[in-house]
């Protein structure tokens, strides 16, 4: 478990209101519980019943094994890009996907800061080496992507291998595409509230304190410029080609199935059971930079 560390309480500018916020305070404040579901102005006031979502996912990982059959049988080749806001339920999204895939055929990549190799090499490299092979299903929990987030707002590179990344990238992704990879970008995104709600759980959880990193502490009062490098992320490499999918995920129960099944109904694969699938929720996910405004 994580010691305690001397005070890190921080003045965070909330909606207008200063707020104090001590991540080693047991108590969650009250203005952060209240809040924290329906912020971002989440559409709905509870989660998912357990007992429906455990009997959705289920239906919606036999269509993911479908899919792998699928793939083995044509050689078809799939990537799917996890990003969004720290704490949004990457990992857990992932998982839910993962869980009953058949590993030798499905695996996700989790690429740690790049090696001093690695760093004088074409920025895109060390991802491309980890791309499908024919029949393979990769997940990245993170991806290229980081050089239009964290990078910039933590000042891990420049301003012009920011820009430079932003004119590349759409670029880099019609390669992909046109390689019939199909390429799957998913961005997942919570209220301010939330992610020191889901922050706060980490810290105090003895089964979930190493998912709590100092760059998650770092980033408590870099909201808005997040904000900014999101939206202007989404405006510059949301393509024909590469479309983002945005997914509200306030509720990670919703966020899960209706990322599954935004999956199946792109896909065209054998034994494909539209009606176990379901319709996606509209008000959960949308396409592109439009649905955030």
């Amino acid at each position: 478990m994580a010691e305690k560390t001397e005070n890190r309480a921080v003045e965070l500018d909330i909606h207008g209101k200063k707020r104090i916020f001590d991540i080693d305070d047991p108590v969650l404040p009250d203005w952060i519980e209240e809040k924290a579901f329906g912020s971002d102005d989440y559409p709905y006031d509870k989660k998912l019943d357990n007992k429906e979502y455990e009997k959705t996912l289920k239906l919606l990982q036999i269509e993911l094994v479908k899919v792998q059959f699928w793939q083995q049988k044509t050689g078809k080749r799939i990537m799917a890009v996890f990003e969004g806001r720290d704490a949004a339920g990457k990992g857990g999204a992932i998982h839910a996907t993962m869980s009953y895939m058949n590993p030798r055929s499905a695996r996700i990549v989790a690429l740690t800061k790049p090696t001093g190799t690695e760093q004088g090499q074409w920025y895109f490299q060390r991802y491309v080496a980890t791309f499908p092979t024919s029949g393979e299903f990769v997940l990245f929990d993170r991806s290229w992507y980081n050089r239009a987030g964290v990078e910039p707002v933590m000042g891990f590179c420049t301003p012009e291998q920011y820009e430079k990344f932003l004119k590349e990238t759409p670029r880099f992704e019609k390669m992909i595409v046109s390689e019939d990879i199909h390429l799957f970008k998913f961005w997942l995104n919570i209220g301010r509230e939330m992610q020191l709600k889901r922050f706060h759980d980490r810290r105090h959880d003895p089964l979930k304190v190493w998912k709590l990193s100092p760059m998650d502490i770092a980033a408590l009062n870099k909201w808005d410029d997040y904000s900014e490098k999101r939206d202007r992320m989404l405006k510059e490499t949301h393509t024909d080609n590469a479309p983002w999918t945005v997914i509200r995920a306030n509720d990670k129960r919703r966020a899960r199935i209706n990322l599954i099944r935004h999956i199946l109904k792109t896909l065209d694969y054998e034994g494909k059971d539209k009606k176990a699938i379901g319709e996606i929720d509209d008000k959960i996910v949308g396409s592109g930079p439009g649905f955030l405004k």
